[in-house]
């Protein structure tokens, strides 16, 4: 039996994931073992480095189609965080780079919100909320992107691991200098996180991974607000009011909420996984924000979304809108 292979590459902060899947199998098939590679792709002034990728994604494609006795690659998506903003530089070498390299003829350089809104529903309209250290929706009627908040831990990503762990050592420092709204139960377990509290801030701001060292702090907010600490349950509570506004921001500009009953939102991401003390204020902010919209459970991850684009784009089937940044194809 032939099989035609395709491949899904998921780049972000924390390295490199590449996996293949058979392309004649509903969905991609199974996807095979997946790769993993701790090294970020390098970003400079240019943008993301398309040599450091391809230097790192070849030899890892090369060694999954050995695997399965493969000799070529018929389709690929990558997802990759900054490819919206950053990803010129990809958009420009790849597509020459990849079908040299692996016998690539149609490829797809989606933003990681567009992978992860594919591997959490499909190609079905909706939203998707992709909250980890930061936090993005996406939305789509399948015609338009619409995107809202992945502004960065500075400017943005309201309710995300970073703005918790924020928020968290803010009603910490509060409580340590006795201003009002501040939390002892979260200044004890900041020093027991970070050291004595006039430390803290030594601890945070030179870190080149400051979202990451704020997002730390996030499950220990949700600890103290399962043990009943309401300045930790306040800010979570607002966390939740943020996601569902984002998520809302998504819909179609003026729609009616009974019109958007066809309108499915997910929410995927490590964030999820502080459980009740999050998950909970969060279906009520949804119901608050977006009534008439079901919530249903996401199917998969950003890496399961990119096997869903490449699967899609060797079957002529590809129904999420294309688009510049978000969605470039090349055929």
């Amino acid at each position: 039996m032939t099989h035609t292979w395709v491949l899904g590459v998921d780049s972000g902060g924390s390295g490199l994931r590449v996996t293949l899947a058979d392309a004649s199998m509903p969905m991609g098939g199974s996807p095979r073992p997946v790769l993993v590679s701790d090294k970020p792709v390098r970003t400079g002034s240019a943008g993301i480095d398309a040599e450091h990728l391809v230097e790192q994604l070849v030899p890892m494609a090369r060694s999954l189609l050995e695997t399965v006795g493969g000799t070529s690659v018929t389709s690929a998506a990558i997802g990759a965080a900054g490819m919206s903003t950053m990803g010129g530089q990809l958009r420009a070498a790849l597509p020459d780079a990849l079908g040299s390299a692996l016998g690539v003829r149609r490829l797809a350089l989606a933003s990681d919100a567009v992978t992860a809104y594919a591997g959490a529903l499909g190609q079905r309209s909706g939203v998707v909320v992709a909250a980890g250290t930061g936090l993005v929706a996406m939305g789509t009627d399948l015609v338009e992107w619409r995107r809202a908040d992945g502004w960065g831990h500075l400017l943005g990503d309201c309710g995300g691991g970073a703005w918790i762990g924020r928020a968290g050592l803010e009603a910490a420092l509060r409580a340590f200098d006795g201003r009002p709204d501040g939390s002892r139960a979260l200044l004890a377990a900041a020093e027991e996180s970070f050291g004595p509290a006039q430390s803290i801030p030594e601890a945070v701001y030179p870190r080149s991974d400051r979202p990451a060292v704020l997002a730390s702090f996030a499950p220990r907010v949700g600890r103290c607000a399962t043990e009943g600490d309401e300045v930790a349950a306040g800010i979570l509570a607002l966390a939740a009011r943020h996601m569902a506004q984002a998520a809302a921001a998504v819909l179609r500009p003026g729609a009616e909420a009974g019109a958007d009953r066809q309108y499915e939102v997910a929410l995927t991401g490590g964030l999820l996984k502080l459980g009740d003390p999050l998950r909970n204020p969060l279906r009520a902010a949804l119901s608050v924000e977006l009534p008439g919209v079901r919530e249903v459970s996401a199917k998969g991850d950003p890496l399961a979304g990119a096997v869903l684009l490449a699967g899609a784009l060797a079957g002529s089937s590809l129904q999420l809108p294309r688009h510049p940044t978000l969605l470039a194809v090349t055929e």
